[in-house]
């Protein structure tokens, strides 16, 4: 019997020596047992079994076995945690060295300059990051940035407008410190000091009025000089926000949407709007610390279609800018010519 058992035994080591033969051997070889793509998120103190046994259930390797023999083959790799994106064929060896090398997922998600927090709340749910009122109901909440800027209604002008790689998991509150951490990083770059909510709340009127540049500090003058006058802004992106806080946006501007008593509404109240309307970039930021020493009171857009404006000191001067711009655009498009930037527009009766 004493035979018998040691023969049987001596069986199961060589069928297991074998498995684990050909199992090596079969590290090389790419595999795939999924259709389309598979995320595997590795957490945190996994061990090595417990992360083949779920790559095989993925699919991504073969057996379990399969990723422990590469693990053998490499006991001093440090594996990182993070989510992982596999969609070809692989080896278990090429998915080890992956997870060693830390290659995680990421989506690059971008914030163009001048966004608002409702269009990045889009663009995050666009990207797949979850749901856009999920963000809007996070951003609406200045708590975040309290120690910075007292004043802020909202985190609106404190979201950095930059491209950030994100896990896919990443939530609204995540996200937003994160871009509010790069904006006070900015911040301190340009040499920002104080409370900055005046000037960034000016930098966000700047960055929605032009995107010319070199006009961004001759723009932050004539805002200047205007709430030095007491003269009232009349910046028509300061009515969309209003319109879009209230609810009521619809894509134009409506003797509605000018005549709402609404405290971010520039023709309906003196002084700066009670926060930013939207998230300015460096050179908007550094405009508003910075403005130029013009005395310009107003601005039009040019007729030539540069996206470049005539900055103009008298209200009479400026009336003829606008008069010509006028004249010029109905021209160029043979009906007449909307209402622009710096002059109260005629807007659709509603």
């Amino acid at each position: 019997m004493r035979q018998i058992g040691r023969t049987i035994w001596m069986a199961g080591v060589v069928i297991v020596a074998a498995g684990a033969t050909f199992a090596y051997l079969d590290l090389g070889r790419p595999y795939k047992g999924f259709s389309g793509e598979v995320f595997y998120d590795l957490k945190r103190g996994t061990s090595t079994m417990e992360m083949a046994r779920e790559l095989a259930a993925l699919g991504v390797v073969r057996t379990p076995w399969h990723f422990a023999l590469a693990r053998l083959g490499r006991p001093k790799a440090a594996l990182q945690a993070g989510e992982y994106r596999f969609e070809d064929p692989a080896s278990p060896t090429d998915v080890l060295g992956r997870i060693a090398r830390g290659e995680v997922y990421y989506v690059e998600l971008t914030i163009p300059e001048g966004s608002n927090l409702f269009e990045i709340a889009g663009i995050m749910q666009k990207a797949g990051l979850g749901k856009a009122s999920e963000f809007r109901r996070t951003a609406l909440d200045a708590e975040m940035i309290r120690d910075f800027a007292p004043a802020a209604p909202s985190l609106e002008g404190y979201l950095y407008p930059s491209t950030y790689q994100v896990s896919r998991r990443i939530q609204p509150f995540e996200l937003c410190q994160r871009m509010t951490a790069e904006f006070r990083k900015v911040w301190k770059e340009l040499g920002g000091t104080g409370d900055p909510h005046e000037a960034v709340t000016l930098a966000s009127l700047v960055e929605k009025e032009t995107g010319v540049p070199s006009e961004r500090a001759r723009v932050a003058a004539v805002f200047k000089n205007r709430l030095e006058a007491g003269i009232k802004l009349d910046c028509d992106p300061t009515v969309i926000y209003a319109a879009l806080l209230a609810r009521r946006w619809r894509g134009t501007i409506y003797r509605s949407d000018l005549d709402r008593r609404h405290p971010y509404n520039t023709y309906q109240f003196y002084g700066l709007p009670p926060g930013p309307i939207a998230n300015p970039g460096k050179e908007s930021l550094k405009a508003a610390l910075n403005p130029d020493r013009i005395k310009a009171m107003y601005f039009v857009a040019k007729p030539d279609g540069s996206g470049g404006h005539i900055f103009s000191q008298t209200l009479a001067a400026h009336e003829r800018a606008v008069a010509s711009y006028r004249r010029e655009t109905a021209l160029q498009r043979g009906r007449a010519a909307p209402d622009v930037a710096g002059a109260a527009p005629a807007a659709p009766d509603n």
